[in-house]
């Protein structure tokens, strides 16, 4: 245990026996003892001093909470089935972001198993687990993990994550791990009494930084390097969601995220597998996601938020914060063929120039959503856009989502249009903790509750009315939303023109007056793809492009299988260049195919 911090060390069995076991230490501040006749289910502490005990910073489990003693765990006891998963590709990523807690009745990761069928149906490739690094109580979103390596034990532990991730290799899906090396949760955080592992050089939101950069940071830096190797070797995952990489300071001349991207890989490439890393990064800086060969960091993918706030803005009318900066088919369109909006012009909500051009960035790189964990609880204050929009936008939201040339992502629950709100909420065992919390986040938000009770983030209905109600899925008009998010990743997925994310190969074509937009998909095979949305309220002729003639109706969001009434306006099957447009109906949007069409 290296614990520069530390005069002295023990080992201090607690079960199935007691027994404390001196350390020695080096002279860098590495303690060494050997503990014998001790097996996997032995719990343990480290003992500093007589009564005070802390938990193994590296536990790969802690069973009875964030406080309370580590647990040895086999690694290799698990029999994993999945020898022949060699991983994705990660252009063939269609992502689907949960929380384990609130996904099923269960709230395990054994129930989200029994989910999985419904998952490979419904068409999606991945799965992108929110953190599970273990918190204080049972109910968080993970972002207040306090034990990077240990799987969170109401989940149910180590063993219950091996099976999830050994089931979805089964059912063909790969694993996404939202991971959390910005901070560590204010509960349960021993770190900083074993050694420097924090600084007050930086500020995060979340208090102290960690120390990447300063006076004894290599051994920092390896705990954090490590666990990305860790759940790539022990667990099997996929990819891992680097969470706000922009909170992750470090100056010096290689960046920690550089480091972990080449060591990543590099293992990766042992064990024989593909394997990604995808950042959240509010930077708008193409370095994050360039190869270090023209000096980046080399990490695969990121979130691009810019597409988010584009839709949302446009179809909410929401301008609150950064949505001020949003607004304009005109973003929205350079999100589709750019990647970043914000690519050096300036912005409203910070007042200054912001990001640089990310236009050389395959769309493969970028992870879109209309929908997320955060957008949902943040900027909306819980509610979802089944509670924002119409049933027409929401469909319309849809289809421009999975029609974009990068990788699309759905929240869970976002399929079928969920009814529920998805708030933030903790269970923190430390009252005063608790109770600040509670009250910080009443004054965030007390705006967005005035016509609504304030969902208390401790209280333990604000967890339970996040629930997904799976009832919902034999419902209109959910039943029909389900049926239009299935069709269309259906399409994505036998459609190379829909599928290849060739950001070079994408055309938009817009009247901000009007409107309307038409996106042009192409692929190098000789398929395309035509997409005429109506942004208003009102039907729009939407101008035929001079090479259409031929092309065939594969989709309309007005179609009474997806929810439309017998009232609307359908487009023409076939186009006929001759017209000088089609008519779309209001928040509607209509896909065609010519070409080459099978992938």
């Amino acid at each position: 245990m290296w614990a520069p911090l530390a005069a002295r060390l023990s080992v201090c069995v607690t079960s199935p026996r007691q027994a404390v076991l001196p350390m020695d230490r080096d002279a860098d501040g590495v303690f060494t003892a050997f503990a014998d006749h001790l097996a996997p289910g032995a719990e343990y502490y480290y003992e500093f001093a007589p009564g005070r005990r802390r938990p193994d910073p590296v536990s790969r489990f802690q069973p009875h909470g964030v406080h309370d003693a580590s647990q040895i765990v086999d690694p290799n006891a698990f029999v994993w089935t999945d020898r022949d998963w060699r991983g994705r590709p990660l252009g063939d990523f269609i992502l689907y972001e949960l929380h384990t807690g609130t996904f099923t009745p269960e709230r395990t990761f054994d129930g989200a198993i029994g989910r999985l069928p419904y998952l490979r149906e419904l068409g999606v490739t991945a799965i992108e687990l929110m953190p599970v690094a273990a918190f204080p109580g049972a109910r968080n979103w993970g972002y207040d993990g306090a034990y990077l390596y240990a799987p969170h034990a109401a989940y149910g532990g180590p063993l219950g994550l091996k099976r999830l991730v050994d089931a979805c290799h089964r059912e063909g899906l790969a694993v996404v791990l939202d991971v959390v090396y910005n901070h560590l949760g204010p509960e349960g955080n021993y770190l900083g009494e074993y050694g420097p592992y924090f600084t007050d050089r930086y500020r995060t939101p979340w208090g102290a930084a960690i120390n990447f950069d300063g006076p004894q940071s290599d051994d920092v830096r390896r705990l954090f390097i490590d666990n990305a190797l860790y759940w790539l070797t022990e667990y099997h995952v996929d990819a891992l969601r680097l969470d706000a990489i922009h909170q992750i300071c470090d100056f010096g001349a290689v960046h920690v995220l550089r480091e972990m991207a080449e060591a990543f890989h590099q293992q990766a490439r042992l064990l024989g597998r593909e394997a990604w890393l995808i950042a959240e990064s509010d930077l708008n800086d193409p370095r994050v996601i360039n190869s270090p060969r023209i000096g980046g960091h080399g990490i695969d993918a990121q979130w691009n938020d810019d597409f988010h706030h584009s839709l949302h803005a446009l179809l909410t009318g929401s301008r609150n914060g950064y949505f001020a900066d949003f607004g304009r088919i005109g973003d929205l369109s350079k999100a589709l063929t750019d990647g970043f909006v914000y690519d050096g012009r300036r912005s409203i909500y910070r007042q200054r120039r912001h990001g640089a051009s990310s236009k050389s960035n395959p769309g493969q790189q970028f992870v879109v959503f209309n929908q997320n964990h955060d957008q949902i609880a943040n900027a909306d204050a819980g509610k979802r856009l089944s509670a924002l929009l119409t049933p027409e936008q929401q469909t319309l939201a849809a289809v421009i989502l999975m029609c974009a040339p990068n990788l699309p992502m759905l929240f869970m629950g976002e399929e079928f249009g969920a009814s529920a709100p998805f708030n933030y909420f903790t269970s923190f065992d430390d009252p005063a903790l608790a109770k600040a919390v509670s009250e910080g986040r009443r004054r965030e938000y007390e705006s967005f509750f005035r016509d609504r009770p304030f969902p208390d983030p401790q209280a333990p209905e604000t967890f339970a009315g996040s629930q997904i109600d799976w009832a919902e899925t034999a419902r209109s008009p959910h039943r029909e939303f389900l049926a239009l998010n299935r069709a269309l990743i259906l399409l994505r997925k036998q459609n190379r023109c829909l599928s290849n994310c060739r950001k070079d190969l994408t055309e938009v074509d817009f009247n901000e007056d009007e409107r309307w937009m038409l996106i042009r998909r192409g692929d190098s095979s000789g398929g395309n793809a035509l997409l005429f949305c109506n942004l208003s309220p009102e039907t729009r002729t939407v101008p035929m492009p001079r090479d259409a003639s031929g092309f065939e109706l594969v989709l309309f969001t007005g179609e009474e299988r997806f929810g439309g009434t017998a009232a609307a306006p359908s487009p023409p099957a076939i186009l006929d260049s001759s017209s000088a447009g089609i008519e779309i109906s209001r928040f509607s949007a209509a896909l065609y195919l010519g070409g080459t069409r099978s992938k």
